[in-house]
């Protein structure tokens, strides 16, 4: 039966200069298309979206992809908190459980001295035997029984025997309850591991399929988003030397008051802050820090996580500070940001994951991301949750 399909056209003969440079732009403008869908898979059909916006939204998730390991890490720093209290409650209770157990074998091996005994003399062996091992209501007559021959000092073994086993079972429940504990933490931590780690390759592989010019324009609205922050830190930081300025004036006035029309010129200023000479010394510890890796779930010396820098800082001061943020943000007295002073802790995002060391001026210092290091930076780059000052 013949087709009835309709014939390809083909191209015949050799290209000419025209239809060879046609052909070329068709395949170059196809090889772009093709590049610019691969960019912007989630935009309509026919409507492209502009390559800006294209890395505007990378560089949205990847934000979101560094949140999300922050809390995460958060997560973990708990987990291994728990896990690393439990494991020592555990060993302490496994040290009382051996020193019980040597115990109660002493405490039968006297017994087993006077059922020995017993037996060499014709005595009750095997009630002596039921004492130790056995447990029907004929055992609780013959132990009886037994009980009316012994001596005043045969009658302590068995009563200090049967406390040692007593005790024995109990600490070995416990331990028991213990390692049941432990291993759930380590699944959890083992869990929150994973979830930071999986967070962080999208994260990476994201920034790894850009191309030069792509990384550039990423570069670029990082920069604008630092300018922008460092603008709206030292708007905040001027805000906060007015109010400073006014309580101080209302705090003079009140002074006044109270000297009842005295000279205001023995009027004293404000005394410092209580917080200080320790928040001197946490800041200090901090700008040692400086350009030090930022590695999850790190406490020092050689590297930390937010919140494993705020605790080593205050530690230093002699301030013992929880490990997590959501811990430490419980820890101390809470501030306004407009009260902030040097040396108190800014925490952020409403999941209160990330936090870092007020140095005054709108800065802070803290350990930000995987692949960055410990810096100053304004605290208006990420949504404040609150402030809290530790000592």
């Amino acid at each position: 039966m013949a087709s009835h399909r309709k014939p390809r056209s083909r191209i015949s003969g050799p290209l000419t200069g025209h239809s060879r440079r046609t052909a070329v732009g068709f395949t170059t403008a196809a090889l772009a298309s093709v590049t610019l869908l691969s960019q912007t898979a989630n935009a309509a059909p026919g409507a492209p979206e502009p390559a800006s916006r294209s890395i505007e939204k990378v560089k949205e998730r990847v934000d979101t992809l560094y949140h999300q390991a922050e809390t995460a890490t958060q997560r973990y720093n708990a987990a291994k908190e728990r896990t690393d209290q439990q494991r020592a409650k555990v060993d302490k209770l496994l040290d009382s459980v051996a020193q019980r157990t040597e115990k109660l074998n002493e405490a039968r091996r006297t017994l087993g001295t006077y059922a020995a005994a017993q037996y060499r003399d014709g005595g009750m062996a095997r009630s002596a035997a039921t004492l130790l091992f056995a447990d029907s209501p004929q055992d609780v007559f013959d132990q009886s029984h037994l009980m009316d021959r012994l001596t005043g000092r045969q009658k302590q073994a068995v009563d200090d025997f049967q406390a040692q086993r007593a005790k024995a079972a109990e600490e070995r429940g416990r331990a028991a309850e213990s390692l049941a504990s432990l291993t759930a933490s380590q699944k959890q931590l083992k869990t929150q591991k994973k979830t930071v780690q999986t967070k962080l390759t999208e994260a990476r592989q994201l920034l790894a399929n850009l191309t030069a010019k792509e990384k550039a324009r990423l570069a670029a609205l990082e920069k604008k988003k630092a300018e922008e922050a460092r603008r709206k830190a030292a708007a905040l930081a001027e805000k906060q030397r007015q109010e400073a300025a006014a309580r101080k004036k209302r705090q003079e006035q009140g002074q006044e008051q109270q000297q009842n029309g005295s000279d205001s010129s023995g009027s004293t200023a404000p005394s410092a802050p209580s917080n200080g000479s320790k928040a001197a010394q946490a800041i200090a510890f901090a700008k040692a820090q400086l350009g030090k890796p930022y590695v999850w779930g790190a406490t020092g010396p050689s590297s930390f996580d937010c919140s494993g820098l705020t605790q080593a800082a205050w530690k230093s001061a002699g301030i013992s500070l929880p490990r997590t943020t959501w811990d430490q943000v419980k820890a101390g007295t809470r501030v306004s940001t407009s009260e902030l002073q040097p040396g108190d802790l800014v925490f952020f995002y409403d999941d209160i994951s990330h936090v870092g060391l007020y140095i005054g001026d709108g800065m802070m210092i803290h350990a930000p991301k995987p692949g960055d290091v410990v810096k100053k930076a304004p605290i208006t780059e990420m949504p404040i949750y609150g402030s809290v000052r530790p000592a």
